[in-house]
């Protein structure tokens, strides 16, 4: 497997290409608008070809580079199908494996941060990698203020889910803004000051009600334009397209 950690620093995510070695086949997931060239760049001079873009879950604090990535190299978007976007090519569930090449994700159903956030686990050569989106982070996890989030689901999500996977399990999640790269399992278990195993789920609900986050900056076009897989919708107040246009406009 051909695996590579990549950022956009301004929303500090990350980025993950993954590739098969048999066949040069290439996924971006959770792939930025923002840096879709530099990883194209990255693609072609590995000598690989990009297959699809996966995204775990309608993103808020920056715009998706799928619709982008499939302009510029005929890539297909692949997105939780209970999200219903008519821009997918492939919507991806929980108990249907997502295979390119010898490449296979298990997409798990994880709500919480999201009323449809998917988290996607892989084994390859001995080792599990999940890539766990907003669900579960580094000693964190993902707020559940908005798009239908939901304090109670995200603690099921990650305690019956993501914490049923082995202690060894590398976390691979879509954001850290410390510069931390990887977690496993264990690590979160251990030590999350949010929800590792000494918190109770009333400790956890009392901790993300007391959160006080600032909103989202990108939010009210982000949203919208990624439900149309990373463009800016016509139908945006026009405060809120011309913003759209700047960012997608560079």
């Amino acid at each position: 497997m051909i695996f590579r950690q990549l950022i956009e620093p301004d929303s500090s995510t990350y980025t993950y290409l993954i590739g098969c070695e048999r066949t040069g086949q290439v996924v971006l997931v959770d792939p930025v608008y923002d840096t879709v060239e530099r990883d194209l760049a990255l693609i072609q001079e590995l000598g690989l070809k990009l297959a699809y873009t996966l995204d775990t879950h309608i993103h808020a604090d920056h715009l998706t580079g799928a619709t982008k990535a499939k302009g510029l190299v005929g890539s297909k978007i692949a997105a939780p199908k209970m999200d219903n976007l008519s821009c997918i090519d492939v919507g991806v569930e929980e108990g249907h494996a997502f295979q390119v090449g010898d490449v296979v994700f298990n997409p798990l159903f994880t709500p919480g941060h999201t009323d449809t956030h998917h988290a996607y686990v892989l084994e390859q050569g001995g080792l599990t990698h999940v890539f766990t989106g907003d669900c579960l982070l580094i000693d964190g996890c993902g707020r559940t203020d908005f798009q239908n989030g939901d304090v109670h689901r995200q603690f099921q999500s990650i305690r019956t889910k993501l914490f049923s996977l082995p202690d060894d399990a590398l976390v691979r999640p879509a954001h850290d803004y410390k510069g931390r790269f990887i977690s496993t399992i264990a690590q979160e278990k251990a030590r999350n000051p949010r929800i590792g195993l000494d918190k109770s789920e009333e400790d956890f609900v009392e901790i993300m009600q007391s959160l006080n986050l600032p909103y989202p900056k990108r939010m009210d076009y982000a949203v919208p334009g990624n439900r149309l897989c990373g463009e800016c919708p016509p139908e945006l107040p026009e405060e809120m397209r011309r913003l759209c246009e700047t960012h997608v406009q560079g």
